[in-house]
C-alpha cells in the first residue's frame, strides 16, 4: 500500500499496489502493520457498505461524538463518488478545511479518515456502493453531523444533490 498525506493533517489517501499476471491483480487494502507504521489508528470494529441508487445522491456530513470518535477507511467498490472531509477538530492547524477525493470502483483509492472529522460523499454514478472499515461500533447516541452546505465550510460539490435526507439536510449549522 501506498500512504500519501493530504493537505488536511491525518487524512491520508491510500493507494494499493497491485501485483498483476495474466489472471487479474492480488493487492492488499488492509494490513494492520503498515497502517501502524505509517501512524494510523489500526483497529477496525465495524464495516460496513452503502449503495445509493442515483446519482447526485449526498450522504453527509456525518461523525460521531466522544468516547465514539471514529476513523473511518472509505472505499467506492462500484461506480464512483466525490469523497469529501472537513477537520472538525478545534485544535487543528487545519480546523474547518476540507478536502474532497474522487473514489472510484476502476482506481481503487482509498481515503483514511481521522477521528474529529465530518465524513460525507456525493455519488457521480448511478448504483454506487461504498466500503466503510470503522474504528468505532455505531452509537446512534453519539452520532452527530453538520450540514453539506454549512457556511462555516464552503464546501464545493461537484452536483446539484438530487436525493438528500431530512436528517442531512436538517444538521445544525458548525458552532466553534
Amino acid at each position: 500500500m501506498i500512504f500519501k498525506e493530504t493537505k488536511l493533517s491525518g487524512a491520508c489517501i491510500i493507494e494499493i499496489e497491485r501485483l498483476q499476471d495474466e489472471r487479474g491483480y492480488f493487492a492488499r487494502s488492509w494490513c494492520r502493520r503498515e497502517f501502524e507504521k505509517a501512524g494510523l489508528i489500526a483497529n477496525i470494529a465495524q464495516c460496513n457498505v452503502s449503495r445509493t441508487i442515483k446519482k447526485g445522491t449526498l450522504r453527509g456530513m456525518h461523525f460521531q461524538l466522544p468516547p465514539y470518535r471514529e476513523t473511518k477507511l472509505v472505499r467506492c467498490t462500484k461506480g464512483a463518488i466525490l469523497d469529501v472531509i472537513v477537520d472538525l477538530r478545534p485544535e487543528s492547524a487545519t480546523h474547518k478545511e476540507w478536502m474532497s477525493i474522487e473514489l472510484t470502483e476502476e482506481n481503487h483509492t482509498m481515503l483514511y479518515v481521522p477521528q474529529g472529522f465530518g465524513h460525507g460523499f456525493q455519488t457521480l454514478t448511478d448504483h454506487a456502493e461504498v466500503f466503510y472499515e470503522v474504528s468505532e461500533f455505531y452509537s446512534l447516541e453519539h452520532a452527530a453531523g453538520v450540514r453539506y452546505n454549512d457556511p462555516a465550510f464552503h464546501i464545493t460539490w461537484p452536483l446539484e444533490p438530487t436525493v438528500i435526507s431530512q436528517k442531512d439536510r436538517s444538521w445544525p449549522d458548525y458552532m466553534f
